[in-house]
């Protein structure tokens, strides 16, 4: 199988938090914030493997900043590391700022998908293959993710966890 790109998973999603999408204190709901970038998440994971993909974890989300009614959100998300089966996707949010224009970052997730077949089987994908500085920073963090969530989970010794313990040796 070939090797991919970051680039070629970029996904952009732009929307606009209407009423019904907020709290009481006319905020959006962070179950919505999470829809959209599970949304936005598995078209890149899709766009990567070319394989139907389901959601394994929400790995981290920082809810860094609440999204005011009215503003224009844009979800951004890039595989950042492919596995034999799996994908980790990188998530930013950003808000619009309605003067200026100017776009910030409110929010940030990572996400994990497995792509699989029509019987929901997981199925081989494509490497990734980072160009950029943030791309290879990503790539090389994500593997230190995946062992801390598989040691966590007891899926994984801790001394069979090379990446975290090269965090902590000399």
């Amino acid at each position: 199988m070939e090797a991919k790109t970051p680039k070629e998973s970029k996904t952009t999603y732009t929307d606009l938090v209407l009423p019904s999408e907020t709290n009481p204190l006319n905020n959006l709901f962070g179950g919505e914030l999470l829809a959209r970038m599970d949304r936005a998440a598995s078209i890149s994971a899709r766009r990567h493997s070319r394989r139907i993909v389901v959601t394994a974890s929400v790995n981290h989300v920082a809810f860094n900043r609440s999204i005011p009614v009215g503003s224009v959100v844009t979800v951004e998300a890039i595989v950042s590391r492919a596995f034999r089966t799996s994908m980790e996707v990188f998530i930013e949010v950003y808000v619009e700022d309605r003067e200026s224009g100017l776009r910030s970052l409110s929010n940030e997730a990572i996400y994990t998908f497995v792509a699989v077949d029509d019987l929901g089987s997981p199925v081989a994908i494509p490497p990734l293959k980072p160009e950029t500085d943030i791309e290879i920073s990503r790539y090389d963090a994500a593997l230190r993710r995946k062992q801390l969530s598989l040691v966590l989970a007891g899926k994984m010794k801790a001394n069979d966890a090379t990446e975290l313990k090269a965090l902590f040796e000399d």
